[in-house]
């Protein structure tokens, strides 16, 4: 029902970007931890696996291991889809076998596609170089070029109703969390939403509590300079 990728930015940050002809599919499939991993879980999707699958990357198990591992314990796993990535960039992919066609996946160097109900492998492989002709584009824009690239090919054969985008780079709490739940144009609206929160949001986040500023700034006056600085940088400041 579902195509995605994921991907570990040359940065350490990770993100998941998916796009599918189901209601809110942001809600269930993306997951990720910043300094530990990605994951996306979808076909007949079990977001059960996201707790166990953070928690062994945070751990150092290989991210095939706990594919294996995962899949073994579910006796649903011949309709399951499930990639991740961890902090060394390590891949691994597993697409049941009663997934609907077109079904499959593929990996590379820091990242993952993968996809079921498409239509065609035609639609994970444009993905995959959407993905890699764009990386000179800020993070969060290069994977939502990669699903634009997808769409472009085919998409989801059943059509459109869904996307979202999810980033995490240093903290505890997520960089970037844009889902459209459902909308006759949902990646076109992702890339909307995103160049909204290069106005204010992303800005804004980056004067938020973090590690190395445990209190953030709280002094209105310089967030406001923080926000002019952001907008001083350019467009391309963005995640």
């Amino acid at each position: 029902m579902t195509w995605s990728i994921i991907a570990r930015d040359i940065s350490g940050a990770f993100g998941v970007a998916v796009a599918s002809r189901f209601f809110a599919v942001g809600a269930l499939c993306p997951h990720a931890r910043s300094h530990i991993g990605a994951l996306a879980t979808q076909a007949l999707v079990n977001p059960t696996y996201a707790a166990p699958a953070l928690a062994g990357m945070a751990q150092g198990i290989a991210p095939s291991l706990l594919v294996e591992q995962l899949t073994a314990l579910d006796e649903g796993r011949d309709h399951r889809q499930l990639h991740l990535i961890d902090s060394h960039g390590r891949v691994a992919a597993y697409t049941g076998a009663s997934c609907i066609d077109w079904c499959g996946h593929m990996t590379g160097n820091g990242y993952s596609v993968a996809g079921n109900m498409l239509a065609g492998q035609q639609v994970i492989e444009a993905t995959v170089q959407g993905y890699l002709a764009n990386d000179g584009m800020p993070f969060a824009e290069r994977l939502i070029a990669a699903l634009q690239a997808g769409e472009a090919a085919g998409g989801d054969k059943r059509g459109k109703q869904a996307a979202a985008l999810l980033v995490y780079t240093t903290e505890d709490y997520c960089a970037l969390d844009l889902r459209v739940d459902d909308h006759p144009e949902p990646i076109q609206e992702l890339q909307r939403l995103y160049q909204k929160s290069l106005e204010r949001y992303q800005p804004f986040t980056a004067c938020l509590p973090s590690r190395q500023r445990p209190a953030g700034i709280t002094d209105r006056a310089l967030i406001e300079a923080e926000v002019e600085r952001f907008h001083a940088a350019g467009s391309r400041a963005g995640l």
